[in-house]
């Protein structure tokens, strides 16, 4: 026997749709809206907030706004029914529900105007889509050059072989000995061909190293007797280790020459068939919208991309008739359940990110006011407390959502940071302190750059107590060279 927790179906929906993020709510209330016949999604969230202010709807149409707490039930996550009703009193249950005047009958019908509406917003969405022209991969466009080439029907075959051992990056993975002993083709034919796909575009592409991927796109530029050329070809471990004074001693040249060089080789691509790469570029929604107005701050929530649903009425007419079989009932009744919850649990998510977010501004104003370098330590206890929910729960909301204040676009994470001691005042946060490091080094001279035991020195005099170890530690965070590969001589 073993001893675990349990949570209820309901309350484990609750917290993924707190988890989850404005995209995955949208798809993950897409599904719900499949599978449960009862729920209907309004096309215009604006026309239930005007029909709240013309009275023209029920309580159980308001509570299918998120913004606004549903009036009619509450829900205990932790049961399978409302807490307020007992399941069998059928007609209390759905009292409310089977009083429909000819007002809300005429309402009802002009629901195809937004409809309609939605419609050609669809047809609109569609048309981006089809007209979107999908990538082609780097061996395509490596096939599409062979076949233009001069080879012969036999090298081309050859060619194909050494085009499908090239990786995204435009790297042969396979040494031209493993593919003759693969294919019994003689090694110098396939080094011949080879050679070949080397001058197909991109540049640099089938190198089977880094040096001889530079050496490629030099050979394209005309740059063989460049010292660059010279420096990739003779001193590959040096330039990699930044050894400027070796290589201009081994290659006979001056040390500004080298630096000359070295800024030259940077523009170079490691990565030839990066541009081929599949675009896998994420794109964030902001949840939580920080305004400033005078000296105060303003938080708001996207419900625009938050869906908007209500119980269909469809169902409800359906309950209300007498003729209407007890499982028919039973079916209807378990998913007006549901439904109810559903928009409750969005209701209360909306709500607790509100929350949470006011405090996170509340604690951070000098950062909305002044930036980075004024971020203060938070922990998520310390916003869990003034909320009045559990620190996991703040985890969850916080996971994934971003938040767009006066300093730019952040994920909500970002303001909970741990604090490093100072020596006159309250800690700071370690993110400033990394602001402040990549600050000093920006400054830096370049003929002299400063160590980590210099900028622990530095930190310190500006009241930071930080080892040497964390200040390595932030400045391989911010892939920042050490002070040796940073010198410009």
């Amino acid at each position: 026997m073993t001893l675990s927790q349990v949570l209820a179906p309901q309350l484990q929906q609750s917290l993924a749709l707190l988890q989850a993020p404005v995209l995955e709510l949208q798809a993950m209330v897409a599904q719900e809206l499949q599978q449960n016949p009862v729920l209907e999604e309004l096309a215009v969230p604006e026309l239930t907030q005007r029909e709240k202010d013309d009275g023209q709807v029920d309580k159980e149409q308001v509570a299918a706004d998120p913004t606004e707490p549903p009036q009619d039930v509450t829900y205990d996550p932790a049961q399978e029914k409302p807490s307020n009703q007992p399941v069998d009193d059928f007609q209390a249950e759905f009292e409310k529900l089977a009083r429909m005047d000819q007002e809300w009958r005429d309402h009802f019908a002009q629901t195809n105007i937004p409809m309609r509406q939605r419609e050609d917003e669809e047809e609109r969405r569609q048309f981006m889509f089809d007209s979107l022209v999908s990538s082609t991969s780097l061996q395509e466009t490596l096939i599409e050059q062979m076949r233009l080439s001069e080879l012969s029907e036999q090298e081309q075959q050859i060619a194909q072989l050494i085009i499908g051992n090239i990786d995204d990056r435009g790297y042969l993975q396979s040494g031209l000995e493993e593919l003759s002993a693969l294919t019994s083709i003689p090694h110098d034919q396939i080094l011949r061909v080879l050679n070949v796909v080397q001058t197909f575009h991109p540049a640099g592409v089938g190198a089977r190293d880094l040096r001889e991927c530079l050496m490629l796109q030099l050979e394209r530029q005309g740059k063989q007797e460049s010292l660059e050329y010279r420096i990739v070809r003779d001193c590959m471990e040096a330039l990699g280790k930044r050894r400027i004074p070796e290589i201009a001693r081994k290659l006979d040249a001056s040390i500004d020459d080298v630096q000359d060089a070295f800024g030259r080789i940077a523009h170079l691509d490691p990565r030839p068939g990066r541009a081929f790469m599949p675009d896998d570029n994420q794109y964030i929604v902001p949840e939580v919208f920080v305004t400033q107005s005078g000296d105060e701050f303003t938080v708001s929530t996207s419900n625009d991309h938050v869906p908007h649903l209500r119980i269909s009425n469809v169902y409800k007419d359906l309950m209300a008739q007498a003729d209407s079989s007890p499982e028919v009932r039973e079916y209807i009744r378990e998913k007006i359940r549901a439904g109810k919850f559903l928009i409750k649990s969005l209701h209360q998510r909306q709500q607790t990110i509100m929350n949470i977010a006011k405090e996170i501004v509340h604690r951070q104003r000098d950062f909305m006011e002044k930036g980075v370098a004024h971020l203060k330590p938070l922990t998520m206890v310390q916003v869990a407390e003034v909320v009045g929910v559990h620190e996991t729960t703040v985890s969850r909301a916080v996971s994934g959502k971003y938040m767009q204040t006066p300093q730019g676009l952040f994920e909500m994470k970002y303001f909970f940071t741990s604090g490093i001691q100072t020596m006159t005042g309250p800690d700071v946060s370690n993110t400033s302190v990394k602001d402040m490091l990549d600050d000093l080094i920006r400054k830096e001279d370049t003929a002299k750059p400063l160590s980590d035991e210099e900028i622990v020195k530095l930190l310190g005099g500006k009241g930071i107590k930080i080892a040497r170890r964390t200040v390595a530690k932030y400045r391989a965070e911010l892939n920042i060279l050490p002070s040796h590969l940073r010198r410009v001589y």
